[in-house]
């Protein structure tokens, strides 16, 4: 699972990066037109994992994780004619997007627009993204229009492609994302190699500065989900990320804060890409472990080990919040809460796993 961190120049990529991973980049490498990455794999904050890991007190403790990519280089304009080299295939190989709009205020560092908008900023990189998805589209159904000639054995399904590039075009010319299209799971198959950007799922990021204004003060815009918007102090979260985790307990205490913003963003980013975590555990190891929403048993199986997938004889399934209530797997199984599911069961979020299997 790879995010990709994008935004325009100066508006805090990474200083974002940095709250999120607790790591030190300095700030401002990504000037305009400057093409950099840097990654990291940060594990997502789960309080189930730490309730388990106190439970059993196993000798590894193994949550999951979200692999993010800080990408520098975007601007307004770089849309046109279409994008190629290194930028496209970073962006191109990214599961999902945080985009990072600049909201604070600093003399120091000028705004590359002019002026602080960030309604404004949203507006530029969808349309970037548009327009070069748009150029893709359409460059496919020259070449499509081309091998209707040249390969008449491959007609049939050259129609069925056609048909749905002509849906994903009138989209786009209507300046609406692809991923608000309703499509089925062998059209995303179909499309799925060419790094059609719009189709991916999107996080904003509002950079406040030590005032945090609500995302809904900054945009209304339809194109994006609320549920996929957050406004935090970057600086702030960037130097809470450094300190030590004795010293930033001290501190969240302090101040009142529950948790570092970051750490919201970090399960947001894994809830973005329609991920669900379920857990393994015993002695050795209480372990998360991620699958789509919707999976099932013998799909989780094949996560864990493709030898219990393939040998899959059922699944106790137990849901945390009855083992979190219920205090341990002794009383769970006396109250009747622990069940045996078969291949077909669709995973719930949650889920506490233990698979049967012979081979």
């Amino acid at each position: 699972m790879r995010l990709g961190i994008i935004g325009l120049p100066q508006s805090g990529k990474t200083t974002i990066f940095n709250a999120l991973t607790g790591q030190n980049l300095p700030t401002g490498f990504g000037g305009s037109g400057q093409m950099e990455v840097h990654t990291a794999v940060v594990p997502v904050p789960d309080e189930r994992v730490d309730f388990l890991s106190a439970l059993y007190r196993p000798k590894k403790t193994t949550y999951a994780t979200v692999t993010y990519r800080d990408i520098g280089g975007l601007e307004s304009g770089m849309g046109e004619g279409g994008l190629s080299g290194p930028l496209r295939n970073e962006l191109a190989q990214a599961d999902g997007f945080v985009h990072v709009v600049r909201v604070f205020a600093d003399d120091s560092v000028a705004h590359p627009q002019g002026s602080l908008d960030p309604a404004r900023d949203v507006a530029i990189l969808d349309g970037e993204f548009l327009l070069l998805d748009l150029i893709t589209v359409e460059r496919r159904l020259e070449r499509l229009k081309d091998e209707w000639t040249k390969k008449p054995d491959t007609r049939r399904q050259n129609e069925i492609e056609t048909a749905l590039m002509e849906r994903l075009r009138a989209q786009l010319e209507a300046e609406r994302p692809l991923r608000e299209l309703a499509l089925t799971a062998d059209e995303i198959k179909l499309i799925s190699g060419y790094g059609l950007l719009t189709l991916k799922p999107m996080l904003l990021l509002f950079n406040c500065g030590d005032t945090v204004v609500p995302p809904g003060e900054l945009l209304n815009d339809d194109r994006h989900d609320p549920a996929h918007m957050i406004s935090l102090p970057g600086k702030v979260e960037a130097e809470i990320a450094q300190l030590e985790p004795d010293d930033r307990a001290l501190f969240l205490e302090e101040y009142g804060i529950a948790e570092p913003s970051a750490s919201r963003v970090i399960r947001l980013s894994y809830q973005l890409l329609g991920i669900q975590s379920f857990f393994t555990v015993g002695e050795d190891e209480v372990r998360a472990w991620s699958v789509p929403v919707g999976a099932t048993a013998v799909e989780a199986a094949g996560v864990i080990h493709t030898d219990l997938a393939r040998g899959f004889i059922r699944a106790e399934v137990t849901a945390f919040e009855d083992l979190r209530a219920l205090g341990d797997m002794k009383a769970v199984r006396a109250a009747g809460k622990q069940r045996l599911e078969g291949k077909t069961y669709v995973v719930q979020d949650g889920d506490i796993i233990t698979v049967r299997f012979n081979i």
